[in-house]
Order: structure tokens, then sequence, then C-alpha cells
């Protein structure tokens, strides 16, 4: 594994524009300094690893819990690891939890801990279960949705959600209704789950918003992914990913009240300029006339900024490819029309040919004459929202993608042709006045991070590598660390182990 990328005060390099420099292992790729206390941000004072060997659970979503300095960890599988942080750089793996079913995701508020397990299948109803953080023992189990596949805590740990994803079985002949599991923590657990029954996507002009599954309502169709929760623990919002939507979710009515499309990416302009081949033997960023991304965002992170409230995404995109159903094609195979792509040999391979594209959305509007506008899956970017809106106050173009090729070759060429770099996990910490987004690339496999104290205007600051396919970020705060530092902790699905990062 390569050392992480660190800015180092003896290493900086000023300019007036983006540049790279450096020095020995060190490398600094900024426009400008930002510093925290007269403290550059960007400092990463050690570093640990948790290897796949230590971990029976696999690495995907965590949770700390700054009392018992515990981590809780899973994979996908049927466990939830412990590991000791009291020492972050010399981390201890401790026991395991373990469960019937495949554990989704854990979320932690004082000494409770909440646990996502799925059904038997898929498609049956899942579990959150509530464990008593500091004797590991069992409070409660309460009954899910189908595919309970986030779960969060509000602030004052009144309330525990989950997002119940409702995936169809590879056939497409299961399609369950996603939905938004609402426990109230202080009436002996007490749940409601809250599907989209009361929405009808005839309601909905906006052609971004994507309800498509064979023979599937709205409330099957839609697909809830991440939760972010407001300050206040009055709102929440729950990414659709496979759908490009956001819902609103009135946390006391224990109902959801609205959706809102995220509307598509114009690659024709410079500063989306993509790659779209992984056959051409080079990272070529282009602007691409009549091609459109679509956001699709996994992950999702709030946060109160001056009094305005904001909601962050990773654009990752995802497609739906089952055996029983596929709206996902290669534009090789395409029959464009010839008057809007001119090039004889837009197609090839080395061109346009490779690139994957949604049969679904992909317009045709002269019924015969070929495509004339392609719409690709995310976005390979991140976001800014005015949460109370959900209009976009920022975008990063494609400077994710240009930044860790630039700076780090971990630019994957082999994805180019799919969804990129494909950022799939957010978060945001706050160090001193200043707040930082952390941004997992799960193909790129490390985190990019930004200052985003302007959220209509944010800094980029860093990259570091991390294990292969990042997955899950806590950031924990220096009020919360073991050791009076801010931490970032990376679990990675495909390599199974975790990185400890001190700031």
């Amino acid at each position: 594994m390569k050392m992480p990328i660190i800015a180092s005060l003896t290493s900086l390099c000023l300019a007036a524009t983006v540049m790279s420099c450096k020095k020995d292992k060190e490398t600094v790729y900024k426009d400008k300094i930002v510093t925290i206390n007269d403290t550059l941000v960007v400092n990463i004072a050690g570093f640990s690893k948790i290897s796949n060997t230590d971990l029976s659970s696999g690495a995907e979503i965590s949770a700390f819990d700054p009392t018992t300095k515990k981590l809780f960890i899973t994979g996908g599988n049927d466990q939830v690891g412990i590991i000791d942080l009291t020492n972050p750089t010399s981390p201890v793996v401790k026991t395991s939890l373990s469960f019937t079913n495949d554990v989704q995701s854990v979320a932690i508020h004082g000494n409770l801990l909440a646990i996502a397990e799925a059904g038997s299948t898929k498609q049956s109803n899942g579990k959150i279960h509530v464990y008593k953080v500091d004797v590991e023992e069992k409070a409660t189990s309460i009954d899910a949705g189908a595919l309970p596949d986030n779960v969060s805590f509000s602030k004052d740990g009144k309330w525990i959600l989950s997002a119940n994803e409702g995936e169809p079985n590879d056939d497409y002949t299961n399609d369950p209704k996603g939905s938004v599991t609402i426990v109230d923590v202080a009436n002996n657990y007490a749940a409601t789950t809250a599907d989209f029954s009361s929405f009808s996507a005839s309601s909905f002009s906006d052609k971004s918003f994507r309800i498509y599954g064979p023979g599937a309502s709205l409330a099957q169709d839609v697909e809830p992914e991440y939760i972010a929760i407001s300050d206040d623990n009055s709102t929440a919002w729950v990414s659709l990913q496979e759908n490009n939507a956001i819902a609103k979710i009135d946390i006391a009515s224990k109902s959801i009240s609205s959706i809102h499309p995220l509307g598509f990416k114009d690659y024709s302009k410079g500063e989306n300029a993509i790659d779209v081949s992984d056959k051409d033997d080079e990272v070529n960023f282009k602007a691409r006339p009549n091609i459109v991304g679509i956001y699709q965002p996994d992950a999702i992170s709030y946060v109160k900024i001056n009094g305005t409230e904001y909601i962050l995404t990773a654009n990752e995109g995802d497609a739906r490819d089952y055996d029983g159903y596929s709206e996902e094609e290669r534009i090789d195979d395409a029959t464009l029309n010839t008057a809007i792509f001119t090039d004889a040999n837009i197609q090839d391979e080395d061109q346009l040919g490779r690139l994957k594209y949604s049969t679904v959305h992909t317009a045709d509007n002269d019924n015969g004459s070929g495509l004339e506008e392609i719409v690709s899956y995310g976005t390979r970017s991140f976001s800014i929202w005015n949460a109370a809106t959900m209009t976009q106050v920022y975008d990063s173009g494609n400077e994710l993608e240009a930044i860790v090729n630039s700076t780090t070759g971990l630019y994957p060429d082999g994805r180019s042709d799919d969804k990129g770099v494909e950022p799939e996990a957010i978060t945001v910490g706050k160090i001193g006045d200043r707040y930082i987004a952390f941004v997992g690339l799960e193909r790129a496999n490390c985190v990019v991070s930004y200052d985003i104290t302007d959220p209509n205007n944010p800094s980029f600051l860093q990259v570091l590598e991390t294990g292969v396919g990042p997955e899950g970020i806590v950031f924990v705060s220096f009020e919360d660390s073991p050791n009076g530092r801010p931490l970032l902790i990376v679990s990675s699905e495909k390599s199974e182990d975790i990185q400890i990062f001190q700031l």
C-alpha cells in the first residue's frame, strides 16, 4: 500500500492556479492554503490499519462510541465486529456479535447501538436490533421493512430510522415496497414503517425521476438507500438512488412528506468533462455534447452552516441489471441519430462505443431516427443542495477525477466506460470553525477532502489513499476522540480492512 498523501508545512506549493508539486513521498495539490487555528487542516499526523485477516465482520459501515472507545463494524455478513480504539494508533480487535442474516448497517447514540439486519431474503422484512453498548447485550428487536440498508439515530437519540431498500429479486418477480422505518425510542421502541403508496408517478413532470421497474408501482419502485437527519430532529432526508431523487421525512408524524428529483448533469460543459472509454489507452477528459449523467446518490450527509441547512450527496450512480430485467446497454449496440452524432467513428470502442447508458431515459424522440441524447449513470461528483428547497448550490464537476488522476495516479481508467471514480461515501466534520467534507471514491480507493465552510465555493484540500472500495467514513471530533485529535475512520468493502487517519 502506498503512503497516504500528506500536505506538510515543509513541502507546500503556493500558486495562483491549481498545480502539483512533489517532495519524496509527500504530495500537495492545492490552489490555496487553508488553515484552521494556524494549523494546516490536511496535515495527517498518524495512520493505522486493521487488516482483513483480523476482521470476521468484513468492513463496510462502522460506528464509534466515544464513551467506551469501541468501534462497531459490519461488512455485509452476519457479524458485527468490535474494536478497541483506546489507542487509535494501535487498535485491538476484540470480539463480534453474531446474527442469523446479513447485517447491513450500524449506528450509535449514547449507550445504544442500532443494528440493521436483512431478512432471510432481500425481499423479506428485516430487523433493527438495539444493544446496550457498555455490556454488549441486546435490549430489543424491532420489525423493519424489506432490506434495511442504512440505520441512523436522530441527534437527540429519541428516534431510530432505517432506509429499507426493497430491492427486487433477480428474476424481477418479487419487488417489495421501499420504505422507511421510524422508531420512537422513548415510547418502548414503537415502530412505524412508512412507504410511498400515497405518491403517484403521474404527478411528477420531471423526467429525471426514474420510476420504471417492470410492473412496479411507485411504492415498489423506489429504493431508499441512505439517511441524513436534521440537527433539530424534525426532518430526515433519504436518498432514492436508483430513482435519482431524495425524499423528505417528517419524523414526528412518521410520514414521507415529499420527493425531490435531482435532474441531469450536462457533460457538454467543460467543467464536467469526462473520459468515456476504458479502451483508449489514455485518460482523456473531454466535454461530451448530448450526454448527461443521472446523479443517483448513494450516501448523503446533513450539515447546518450559518443557519442554513444543506444536504451533501455522493453521486455514485446505479443501474438496474438483473436476469429478469436490465436497463443497461453500451453505445456500440445503440442506434444513434446521425444528424446529432455526426462522427462516423463515434461508436468505436476508443470513443463512445464502450459507454454504458440507460435504455429507460435515453431519447429517440423522432421514433426511429436514433438516439438524440445519451443518459449515463452517476455524475462522478459530489453535490451540495439547499435542504429546504433541494436546489443545487454546488457540484464538484470533474474535479474528483481530475484531482486523483493528476496527484496520485489512482484514476480507474478501466471504469471510464461505467461510472468513473464512483463517489460512494460522504460525511462532514467540523474542525475549529471550518466544515470539512470527506468523499469516499469506491473505484479510486481514496478519500478526497474539501473545505465547505462556504458551501457555494468549496476548496479542495487533500487525497488520502485507502483500502480497496471505501464504503463507510466516520469522522470523530477532537471532543470525542480517545486521544484528543480528530480521527477519520475509513472502512473498505473490497479489501475488508479499516484505515484510521489522525488529523
